[in-house]
Parts: structure tokens; sequence; C-alpha cells
């Protein structure tokens, strides 16, 4: 069945609504899944600290090795083929780990997840980029994040609800959810701004792909900010695992959830997510005027003060010790985050004007993350479980200072180099 044929029956919807759709649908099942997934693994599965961020590890190995190839195969043949892919993979694999609560099956189940990512990383911001058009993108992702954060809290509401009676039952539902919402693309989901190239232009698909791989490649070595760019994301994924990883298990462990009516931790894990989700669309609906037509000096001056509020909160979490200064800095620091994806996805797309290599430069700039989370994870995981969790979260925080550096020199550079690919640089 070819997936990238358009059915005669039923006609595709606008992109947008699509776009806005997958991101309600998809945040359904991921934080139906994620919610409660680090107490399956500490409860169910019985996972040490370093295990938890191994999980990540093994997962970002797998971004670091497909990241790029499955990022060509977007730019090379369809995004919408590379987008339905991923979300029904990853989707699959989360199913399988609510399934089968075995370690040794949940590192394979990470793998085949981060696998699925890929697919999605950088063929989904190049998709929409091309279907709407670069002028007034920031808002476009501004306004999926909202979507996002309405399914991601709806989620977190039902996960944790089926995960007081099972915790494996909420990762498959989720995992089902963002399954289904892959199948339901392949019927609704448009692609007219990406255009193969014509038959008599094409060489065999291995050339094809190098060629891709390889221009998307110059592009960014040829420019100062993209360079920067990748930098920056190298030493954000570093940070990420230590507060992705050890949150719940810094809270149970060191601090301690207040005993209010019997509560179980999966319900306060679940409160966390949806204090932190509804704050989200409230503040982003500010930031969508704001940032509709930002240019890039002030994107990366937006991007530094989040990044040095994200560090700080970050390490203040970890030395906390009582329960509201740690929820407290744990919600700004997931808030933060949260806010920093759009405004980091409109100021890299920003700089792409060559359209055939979107999803490559997007997909270089991941796999930047994913060399980070393999670099820094184990780092972090190795102090959590010799030194304490308290060490490896104020660890996590300082691995931010360099990527705070990074933007500084963006800074200077005025935001922005605009990234052309010259013909004679075709191959």
């Amino acid at each position: 069945m070819d997936l990238d044929a358009e059915t005669p029956v039923i006609r595709r919807v606008d992109a947008l609504k699509i776009f806005y759709g997958i991101e309600f649908f998809d945040s359904i099942g991921h934080h139906a899944a994620f919610t409660v997934l680090a107490v399956y693994l500490v409860q169910d599965v019985g996972a040490n600290p370093l295990q938890l961020v191994l999980l990540g590890t093994v997962s970002e190995i797998a971004i670091f090795l497909f990241e790029v190839p499955t990022g060509v195969v977007a730019d090379t043949y369809s995004r919408r083929l590379s987008i339905i892919i991923g979300l029904v993979l990853a989707g699959a694999a989360i199913v399988v780990v609510g399934l089968v609560p075995v370690y040794s099956v949940i590192i394979v189940a990470a793998i085949l997840r981060g696998i699925g990512g890929t697919f999605l990383s950088g063929a989904w911001e190049a998709w929409i980029t091309d279907e709407h058009g670069v002028e007034g993108i920031g808002r476009v992702f501004l306004r999926g994040t909202q979507w996002s954060y309405l399914g991601a809290t709806l989620g977190a509401i039902i996960g944790v609800g089926v995960a007081t009676q099972d915790l494996g039952l909420a990762l498959v539902f989720g995992g089902a959810v963002s399954v289904a919402t892959g199948l339901a693309c392949i019927v609704f989901m448009p692609e007219h701004g990406f255009t193969r190239r014509p038959v008599e232009e094409r060489t065999s698909p291995l050339r094809a792909l190098r060629t891709t791989a390889v221009t998307g490649g110059r592009l960014i070595r040829g420019h100062h900010v993209l360079l920067l760019i990748v930098g920056i994301t190298f030493f954000a994924g570093a940070a990420s695992e230590g507060l992705d990883r050890l949150w719940e298990a810094h809270l149970l462990q060191n601090v301690g959830l207040p005993k209010l009516r019997g509560l179980d931790p999966v319900v306060w894990f679940g409160v966390f997510n949806v204090v932190g989700l509804v704050a989200g669309i409230v503040i982003t609906s500010f930031l969508v005027p704001r940032f509709e037509h930002a240019d890039n000096a002030k994107l990366a001056r937006s991007l530094l003060w989040l990044t040095v509020i994200l560090s700080v909160s970050v390490i203040v979490f970890g030395f906390a010790t009582s329960f509201a200064v740690a929820a407290g800095a744990y919600l700004i620091a997931r808030l933060v985050r949260r806010l920093k994806d759009p405004l980091y996805a409109t100021w890299l797309n920003k700089n792409v004007e060559d359209s055939s290599v979107r999803a490559t430069v997007n997909s270089i700039a991941s796999q930047s993350g994913a060399i980070g989370e393999v670099t820094g994870g184990p780092f972090i995981g190795v102090i959590g479980t010799v030194a304490s969790l308290r060490a490896a979260l104020a660890a996590a925080g300082l691995l931010l200072m360099p990527a705070i550096a990074l933007y500084g020199r963006a800074l200077r550079q005025n935001g922005r180099k605009p990234t052309q690919v010259l013909g004679s640089e075709r191959m």
C-alpha cells in the first residue's frame, strides 16, 4: 500500500487542522503513558537510578544512529510517510513496555521508540513549515503547543485514572492512542508543500539519500548560527536526562510527598503534570501574538533567558528539602522547557531557507541532542547512584551553562545568518 498516494474517495483535511489534531491526540497518548512511566519502572520493574537513566541513553543511541538517515528519507521521499511510521512505531513500543514489565524487554522497546522518534523528528517541523510557509510559522508552532498542552492535560488525567487500577494498562492505553493517530494520518493527512524531484532527475535511492545528507551537512557547516544551534542542542540534551529520569525518584526518596488523604504517588505526579500544563496553556496564549513575527535576535534572546531560568530551577529543585520549594522549582523547570520548544523550532526553521533539506537539518540538530543525552545521561546516572540524586540534579543544571554562553554568542551574531545552499553545491 502506498501511503503517499492520494486517496481518491476521502479528501485530505487542511494541514493546520491536521497539525493541531496530531499535537492534541499524540499528546494524549504520550502523557497518559509518561505521567506514570517512572512510577511503573520503579514499583513494577524495580529499576534503580542508573537503570532509569540508561533507558534514556539506549533510546538516544538509537536516535543518534537513525536521526539523520530518517531525516534524509523525509527530505528525499515523503515527510508525511515518515510521520506516519514514527507515530505507529513509537506508540507500539510503549504498548510493549506496558505489557511486559521486564527490564531487558523494556530496553528493546526504548530502542524502538527512539527509532520511531527519529521518523518524527525533523519531518514534523519540516512538513508543517512547507505546508504553511515560513511567514508566521512561529504562531503555528505556539498554537500547536497549546493544542499539545490540552491533549497532555487530558492524557495525564486519563493516565492517572487508569494507573490507579493498573500502571501497565495506562502505558498500553497511551501507546494505543499514538498508534491510532498514526493510522488516521494515512487517510486524512495532506502533503502539498513537499515535491519530490521529477523522475528524470532522480538517481538511485542510495545516491539520492547521500546527496540530501551531504547538502544538509554542508549547509550547517557553512553557517555560524546553525553551528551554534547544534552546539546548544548538544548541551540541552546532556542536561535533560537528569530532570527527565530522576525527578520522581528525588521527590519520593529525598523530599517526600505530603500525606494528603492517602493520595497514591502516581496521583501526585499527575497533579504536577496537569498544573504545569494548565499554566502552559495560559502563558502561551500571551506569547502567540508577541512571537508571531519575532525576528531571530528576539527569539535567541528569549531562549537565552529561558535557559538561565531552567538551569537555576533545576539546581534549586535538586537541593530543595521542603515539598513546596521542590514542587515550585520543578514546575518552573518543566514549564520553561515546554515554552522553549516552539521558540526553538521557530528559530531553527526560520534559518533554513532551502526547503529541500529542511527535515535533514532538523534531524542533524536533533542528533546533536541525542549525542548530548548519550554523553551526559550515564554521567548523571553514575553521580545519582554513587553520590546522590541531589548531586546528579545539580550537575544537570550546571550542564546548561555552556548552552547559555552559546546563546550569548548567537546574539552577538544578531541571532541569525541566513542559510542557503547554492546551486553549485547540489550533487
